[in-house]
């Protein structure tokens, strides 16, 4: 085979590739253009995206470096729709309008004021609706209205102290010299009916033995006399509060003991000791202070104009540098009668309980008190209140994206919370974030709503004054009128 026809055979395939390629590309662009027709007829496209960077854009279709096509990005189909421009307001001053477009002094342009397309009459004056995109990229947050229990908060500096109710002084009935101690250290802690020291006594010895000689004299005889003669001895020793097991011992082994026990009262911790060993000891004479600090007192003082509030059986909550992070629970037990002038103070008693003690009599606590506890009340979070000038409101969700503003009446707040007497209901919706840009729209809106009223007002009476003229201008002369 020669060099012309090995040519002539190339030319030949290299024409019938062209030929195939020309007809399929050129279907394809008829394809692709008659969708583009339709969707033009559709929607209109804006201009084309970088499929994997929307950030890069082409005014007219291409693809990128990787043979990927460019994505057409549409106009909003509602956009086509004109709205109707009711006014125009001045930029810095909403007040100022103008029914048709103009600048300020400071060269800036009106901006329009449109009619609500979907406005109902019945809507509260300045609600306002805001599209869901919008809604999330202003951050608007809302929560449930909640009925539950709130009070007042008072805070106070507290002073931790004994249980006067709890406290012991030991003193002996007699006199006599200490025998033994079996608790000599202060700081330790006793148990009930544990026995803390033997003291002699010749008086006791003489009490033993009176009642001895009753008892025997009891038994031999056992009449009347005999018998009040021995409740007598018995009641002697009791009040030199000889305990009843020695008594026991006593009848038992009708030998004389010559020490007597001193026992704890209850059960605390050994605040004092006042004798030692082998010391006489009369009954002027503390021997030891007890105090039971299982439960313990906390005194506060509260200001004369929150007195009113505070009523026995309040809650109260308390906190100590020494055991950071952990609340006390207590409530308020007594409220004194006495008020202190200089400070312009009462004092409150609150109690606590305290077992392992932890709270140290003497500490200084910080107390909050939970006075006028208001049941079942309606409350939201404080930071939902948007308070202007004499008003307080919040805004209620409607549905969504609608937001209406509602004055409220505003109660106790404690605890980040507000309670609500006259507003709003269990139940609805409040917004508690980026208020103060629905507050912003919706003051505008009343406003325009307010302006539009007017200039309605104005109309009618225009037209009633035009009626009237018409009316004057009609002739008059033909009509017959009665004698």
């Amino acid at each position: 085979m020669n060099k012309s026809t090995i040519s002539l055979l190339i030319l030949i395939a290299l024409g019938c590739g062209f030929g195939a390629g020309y007809l399929f590309f050129g279907k394809q662009m008829a394809m692709n253009e008659q969708q583009a027709n339709v969707e033009s007829s559709e929607q209109k496209i804006l201009f084309w995206r970088n499929p994997m960077n929307p950030a890069i854009t082409s005014p007219v279709f291409t693809k990128d470096e990787m043979g990927m096509d460019y994505l057409p990005v549409y106009a909003d189909k509602d956009t086509s729709k004109k709205r109707e421009v009711l006014f125009w307001r001045n930029p810095m001053n909403p007040a100022i309008t103008s029914p048709v477009f103009t600048k300020d002094g400071m060269g800036m342009d009106y901006l329009p004021v449109y009619a609500e397309d979907n406005a109902d009459d019945n809507e509260p004056v300045g609600t306002v609706t805001i599209d869901p995109v919008t809604v999330q990229n202003i951050g608007v947050r809302t929560t449930l209205v909640k009925v539950e229990t709130l009070s007042r908060e008072i805070n106070a500096l507290g002073r931790i102290d004994f249980n006067e109710e709890r406290l012991a002084r030991l003193h002996p009935k007699t006199s006599g010299w200490i025998e033994s101690m079996n608790v000599d250290e202060t700081g330790v802690k006793v148990k009930r009916d544990s026995i803390l020291l033997n003291i002699y006594s010749p008086d006791l010895v003489a009490a033993q033995r009176e009642y001895l000689l009753a008892l025997n004299t009891w038994e031999k005889s056992k009449n009347t006399t005999s018998n009040s003669m021995l409740k007598g001895a018995r009641e002697r020793l009791e009040l030199f509060d000889v305990p009843e097991h020695q008594i026991i011992e006593l009848e038992q082994s009708r030998k004389i003991k010559k020490q007597l026990h001193i026992h704890s009262p209850f059960q605390g911790s050994v605040l004092n000791i006042g004798a030692r060993e082998g010391q006489y000891v009369t009954p002027k004479d503390q021997l030891y202070l007890i105090a039971d600090l299982n439960r313990i007192w906390v005194n506060v003082d509260v200001f004369e104009d929150q007195l009113s509030w505070v009523k026995i059986g309040d809650r109260a909550a308390m906190r100590v540098r020494a055991q950071p992070g952990r609340i006390y629970d207590g409530k308020v037990t007594f409220i004194h009668p006495v008020f202190n002038s200089k400070s312009r103070t009462a004092q409150i008693r609150l109690e606590f309980n305290n077992p392992d003690m932890s709270l140290k009599p003497g500490m200084f606590s910080n107390v909050v008190l939970y006075a006028n506890p208001q049941k079942n009340a309606v409350v939201i979070p404080s930071e939902a209140i948007v308070r202007s000038g004499n008003r307080e409101q919040v805004f209620v969700v409607r549905a969504p994206g609608k937001f209406e503003p509602r004055e409220v009446t505003l109660g106790v707040s404690a605890s980040g919370l507000t309670q609500i007497l006259e507003g709003v209901i269990e139940g609805e919706q409040v917004v508690t974030s980026s208020q103060f840009l629905i507050d912003s729209e919706s003051k505008l809106r009343e406003a325009t709503a307010k302006m539009m009223a007017v200039m309605s007002s104005d109309k009618k009476l225009v037209d009633a004054d035009m009626s009237m003229d018409d009316m004057g201008d009609m002739d008059m002369s033909d009509m017959d009128m009665g004698e």
